[in-house]
């Protein structure tokens, strides 16, 4: 997920949604430390052979809007993406429908706030907080994803662990702002994460003139580590929710 959007209240309500989702969702999940048996595999009691449960296709968003493009399945084997890919990600991150969407409902709740008083009200305040809050989503995605993996030959991508106990998951899909991997496949600081954001701060800093000295700025970026930090964890067990929603449905049905 790219940059968010800059005003304080908008920030910290998906900062908190994304922490709740995860954390709900990590207890309906109940994870135990892994076991022999892989996900998607299950074992009859009536038989000795398995029969393995092919899960659904996983939604290229979560929740059907926050985009979803940048998940990589497995790390192993490891195969680095051009920078083209690279762009490409930052693209369809950056334009897909759900940035529209989620862009149009911060930049609402922006202007009933009137979190930036420079941009006035009624339809022509509205338009500029839509383009700023749209601006912060394309900007941060491009700097973290494109941008600064090129420049310093990361990948952009989350790879997903899949395996182990929940919390060594759960640890893992936190930690992906600090680590990343570089075009070679070995860990490596996630500069991209920290220096692509904090530029994307600073730039926004241009068209944000209420809210642009040194706290704010420094707000901001902890802020958006967080959220990046629970977009990770989401990312990590979205196929395990889809498959429990999936298994749900059957039941239902």
């Amino acid at each position: 997920m790219g940059f968010v959007p800059s005003h304080f209240r908008s920030v910290k309500l998906l900062a908190a949604l994304c922490v709740l989702s995860a954390g709900k969702l990590f207890g309906q999940l109940n994870l135990q430390p892994e076991e022999a048996k892989q996900p998607g595999t299950i074992v009859t009691s009536s038989s000795s052979t398995t029969q393995t449960d092919s899960p659904p296709k996983e939604s290229k968003r979560l929740f059907g809007i926050v985009p979803n493009y940048r998940t990589s399945p497995t790390l192993n084997p490891y195969t680095p993406v051009s920078a083209k890919d690279k762009f490409t990600i930052a693209s369809q991150d950056a334009f897909d429908r759900g940035t529209f969407i989620l862009s149009a409902a911060f930049a609402g709740e922006a202007q009933l706030s009137n979190s930036n008083r420079s941009f006035g009200q009624g339809a022509a305040g509205y338009g500029q907080y839509l383009a700023a809050s749209f601006g912060d989503y394309v900007i941060g995605d491009y700097m973290t994803e494109a941008l600064f993996p090129i420049l310093l030959h990361q990948d952009p991508r989350y790879f997903r662990k899949g395996t182990g106990s929940g919390w060594s998951r759960l640890g893992y899909a936190a930690g992906q702002i600090i680590v990343t991997h570089n075009d070679s496949g070995r860990t490596a600081f996630n500069y991209s994460e920290i220096i692509g954001n904090s530029a994307a701060v600073a730039i926004s800093n241009g068209y944000y003139v209420d809210n642009r000295d040194v706290s704010d700025a420094t707000v901001k970026l902890i802020t958006q580590l967080s959220v990046d930090a629970a977009s990770n964890i989401l990312k990590e067990f979205w196929p395990d929710l889809q498959r429990k929603f999936s298994h749900k449905h059957k039941i239902s049905s």
